[in-house]
C-alpha cells in the first residue's frame, strides 16, 4: 500500500438494511485529480460519505497516507487530511461568508485560522467583497466557492468533491475547474464526482466507473475516451435497474 495515497480496499456499505457498496477498492494519489463516474444511484456519493466518516461501513479498509480512517468520526477524518465538498454547495445560510469561513477554522489556533482563511481567500478573491454578505444571498457559484474554501481551510491532503458543477453556469464551472486543477498541482489529491463526463475526463488522468454499487472500470481516462461503450454500458445498466425496481 502506497504511503502517499488515499486508499479504499474491499469496502462494503449498507443503507437502510440494503447493500449499497460491494467490495469497492480505489486509489487516490496525491497531486492528481481522479474521476469517479457513474449514473445516479451507482453508489458514488455513498462512497465519499463513507470515506469522510459520515456513513459507517460493514467492512473494508480506508487509509490516508498509511493512517487508518475507517471507524473514525468526520472531524477526525478531516484532521487527518481528508475534506469533503458536499453536493449542492451547502452553506450556513443564516451566517455571513466570514462566519462560514470562521466556522471551518475552529480546528485551528487563532493565528493558524487567520493564515488559512487568508490562503482560502487567495484561491477565491471574489469572496473578499462578500465577507459580510449572508451566505443565503450568494449565487450558486459563490456558495460553491465558499464550500471549497471551507474545505481548504482544513489544509487537506485529499479533497472529495461531490458534483462540482451541480446547478452552475458554464462560466462558473470553468472557473472552478481551473481552481481544482491548480489545487491538485499543489500536491492535493482530489476525488471528483462529476455529472458531466467530458469535463471530468478533461481534468483527470485516471477514472473509476461505478455500477450498482461496485467498480465496473478502473483505468486511464484515455481508455474511457477510446471505449465510450464502457460509460454508456454503466449508465444503461443503471437505467434498466431503476426500471426493474419501479416494476417490482
Amino acid at each position: 500500500m502506497a504511503e502517499s495515497e488515499l486508499t479504499v480496499r474491499n469496502l462494503f456499505v449498507a443503507r437502510g438494511g440494503r447493500p449499497v457498496l460491494r467490495d469497492v477498492s480505489i486509489n487516490v494519489p496525491r497531486g492528481e485529480i481522479t474521476a469517479l463516474l457513474g449514473a445516479n444511484g451507482a453508489g458514488k456519493s455513498t462512497l465519499v460519505l463513507t470515506i469522510a466518516g459520515i456513513l459507517p461501513a460493514l467492512r473494508g479498509d480506508i487509509s490516508c497516507d498509511g493512517v487508518q480512517l475507517l471507524g473514525r468520526p468526520p472531524d477526525a477524518v478531516r484532521r487527518h487530511g481528508v475534506a469533503l465538498v458536499l453536493e449542492g454547495h451547502p452553506v450556513l445560510t443564516g451566517l455571513s461568508v466570514r462566519d462560514n469561513l470562521d466556522a471551518a477554522a475552529l480546528m485551528h489556533t487563532r493565528r493558524e485560522a487567520v493564515r488559512e482563511i487568508e490562503a482560502a481567500l487567495e484561491i477565491f478573491p471574489e469572496l473578499r467583497d462578500r465577507l459580510t454578505t449572508a451566505a443565503q444571498n450568494l449565487s450558486g457559484g459563490q456558495k460553491q466557492m465558499v464550500v471549497i474554501a471551507q474545505a481548504m481551510i482544513s489544509r487537506p491532503r485529499y479533497l472529495l468533491i461531490d458534483e462540482l458543477s451541480f446547478g452552475l453556469a458554464p462560466s462558473i464551472v470553468s472557473r472552478l475547474a481551473e481552481t481544482i486543477a491548480a489545487i491538485a498541482r499543489r500536491g492535493v489529491g482530489i476525488l471528483l464526482i462529476e455529472q458531466f463526463t467530458t469535463l471530468a475526463l478533461s481534468l483527470t488522468k485516471r477514472a473509476y466507473v461505478m455500477e450498482r454499487g461496485a467498480v465496473a472500470f478502473a483505468g486511464s481516462c484515455e481508455e474511457l475516451r477510446q471505449h465510450p461503450e464502457i460509460l454508456h454500458g454503466a449508465y444503461l445498466a443503471s437505467g434498466q435497474a431503476a426500471a426493474q425496481a419501479l416494476r417490482a
